[in-house]
């Protein structure tokens, strides 16, 4: 697929830029499209959790109830800001739905952020309102007063557990409701589930007695979502995506996959968590646009528990990031699994392994989609596809997008030839949040995303993402990237994870290696021999450091901006 300039692609279904074709959605409403598809799939199972259910019908009423709360009951007015933070568990859709319905913007944040991380999230974004899991108490009570909340709508794990597994995770709390007195006496107003009346806690059954809105926002907000990046660069950012980016995105997932796509009832492997951009996407939206049913991992860290409730069902899609694919690939009662349903299976949020992509599919049976995509694009830009194999390539630009790969001075530069990755089309986000100059940095002229990516196009359109721009590392003038070190040292077989980073010396850098690794046994000088194996010279690591656990992002990213923080220390 070729475009006239050999060194852009363009999705051969796309007509590049232009905005006339009818086929690009330019304009519609999440709320619509999701209650079509509650209402097409009404008596289907939209999610379970623990072995409790609840079907596309009974998510439908709740989240028109929460909705009704937020309109009738509470100071907002669209499109103001809904804070979630919350694992995957059934109350998430619950709200996340009925933010939407009521015409205000979801916020998501990681429910293990810091006081800090998730001060920074409620200051910057201005959000009135917060649903969040009732551990997060003791860390939310030092900060909620420097924020614009006036509500706070707390949930447990086990309020939508069956009685048996919500009797044994009571017996296991340990947060004390005693820990709200901080949100109390800040004048703010707590809620034991889903809502309460003035400062009395009550159970979630007022939720049930509530009318849904009679009708809703006649004008909705352009703006559905407010979803934080940049914590592998710096302080997060908040990338606003419309609602037209975000039904865009789910039309182009959709295009991807139409040729493999399970039919509805099919159930997918919700692991990854929805405050994560890739997972809000494509097992939320996505999921309920084709009428899935979404099996919910709130803990993906406990391998062995998401294996056994993996082992429950049925898996046709699961979505997953290369380390995670790993993890599984190695562990024995996943192995054992029924893999005869399995016929979806993508990756994002990371590069894949080339050596963990074969393991999964000669184990699964199922072939990985690799998708190239960044949260200021919702995310998806480019993917591969099951009709062609490319080992080291992503694949092609999505549905509608346009990808060109740039040197320093914004030129494009000839086929096979390294550059940024700019990216234009309807996916690409408003901009980023009370930040303009921020925005004009990576919003240039005529709608052209800059991604700070190193990719190159080969000339049929295939992208090959190869780093971070912020990642590289220089060592004796030459460019050395992370990624393919980490590639080349996966594959030795006592080695977990590896992260490489450059260490600052009088002139360039040098590579230093970290590992988790399974055999104590393994040393330094082993780790570099195999890396003199298979890298030219000047790529070999000159230190390697073991260690037990690398900081992460939440869906499993290593994080080297912070491993280079912590040699700078």
């Amino acid at each position: 697929m070729q475009s006239e300039n050999i060194t852009t692609s363009i999705n051969k279904d796309s007509p590049g830029n232009n905005q006339a074709d009818p086929e690009i959605p330019t304009s519609g409403s999440l709320r619509e499209i999701i209650s079509e598809a509650c209402h097409k799939y009404a008596h289907l199972t939209a999610f379970s959790c623990e072995g409790r259910k609840i079907s596309y019908q009974e998510l439908d009423s709740a989240s028109d109830r929460f909705a009704a709360w937020l309109m009738r009951e509470s100071t907002l007015v669209p499109g103001d800001r809904v804070a979630i933070q919350l694992p995957n568990l059934i109350q998430y859709p619950i709200a996340a739905l009925g933010v939407l319905k009521a015409g205000m913007v979801i916020v998501n944040i990681n429910p293990l952020y810091t006081a800090g991380e998730s001060e920074h999230q409620l200051k910057d974004s201005g959000a009135k309102v917060l649903f969040t899991l009732e551990e997060t108490l003791p860390v939310l009570s030092r900060i909620i007063s420097a924020t614009a909340i006036e509500k706070v709508i707390v949930t447990r794990a086990a309020d939508y557990f069956p009685l048996p597994m919500k009797c044994l995770y009571n017996l296991s709390r340990t947060t004390s409701w005693r820990q709200t007195r901080g949100l109390r006496f800040s004048g703010k107003i707590a809620f034991s589930q889903v809502l309460s009346r003035g400062k009395r806690y009550l159970q979630v059954k007022a939720l049930e007695d509530l009318k849904p809105a009679a009708f809703w926002p006649a004008n909705e907000p352009v703006l559905g979502l407010i979803q934080y990046t940049g914590g592998t660069t710096g302080t997060a950012k908040g990338a606003m995506l419309s609602h037209d980016n975000l039904i865009a995105n789910l039309r182009q997932v959709d295009h991807v996959i139409e040729d493999n796509s399970p039919p509805p009832g099919s159930v997918t492997a919700v692991v990854l968590p929805f405050y994560h951009i890739y997972a809000f996407t494509l097992n939320f939206l996505f999921s309920l646009y084709k009428g899935y049913h979404g099996v919910l991992i709130p803990d993906p860290r406990n391998t062995d528990k998401m294996v056994k409730a993996l082992g429950r069902h049925k898996i046709s899609c699961f979505a997953g990031v290369s380390t995670l694919f790993k993890v599984l690939c190695k562990h024995k009662h996943f192995q054992r699994l029924d893999f005869s349903g399995l016929s979806l299976c993508t990756s994002g949020g990371m590069a894949l392994s080339v050596s963990t992509a074969r393991r999964w599919e000669k184990l699964t049976g199922c072939r990985i989609l690799e998708g190239y995509g960044l949260t200021e694009c919702a995310p998806l830009v480019a993917s591969s596809s099951y009709g062609v194999c490319l080992d080291d390539k992503i694949g092609q630009a999505t549905r509608w997008t346009e990808i060109k790969i740039v040197n320093e001075d914004g030129e494009e530069v000839p086929a096979g030839t390294e550059g940024e990755i700019i990216v234009r089309g309807p996916q690409v986000m408003m901009g980023y949040w009370q930040k303009p100059e921020e925005t004009r940095a990576v919003l240039k002229e005529d709608g052209w995303f800059h991604t700070g990516d190193i990719g190159i196009l080969d000339e049929e359109g295939h992208l090959k993402v190869v780093d971070r721009i912020k990642d590289l590392i220089i060592v004796s003038g030459f460019n050395v990237y992370p990624a393919e070190i980490e590639d080349h040292v996966s594959r030795h077989p006592d080695i977990r994870e590896a992260a490489a980073i450059g260490i600052p010396r009088e002139e360039g850098e040098l590579v230093k290696l970290f590992v988790i690794s399974d055999n104590p046994e393994l040393s330094e000088d082993e780790v570099i021999l195999f890396c003199r194996q298979g890298l030219t010279a000047y790529k070999v690591p000159s230190k390697v450091e073991f260690r037990t656990d690398l900081p992460r992002s939440n869906v499993g990213k290593i994080l080297r901006r912070q491993l280079r923080e912590d040699q700078a220390v």
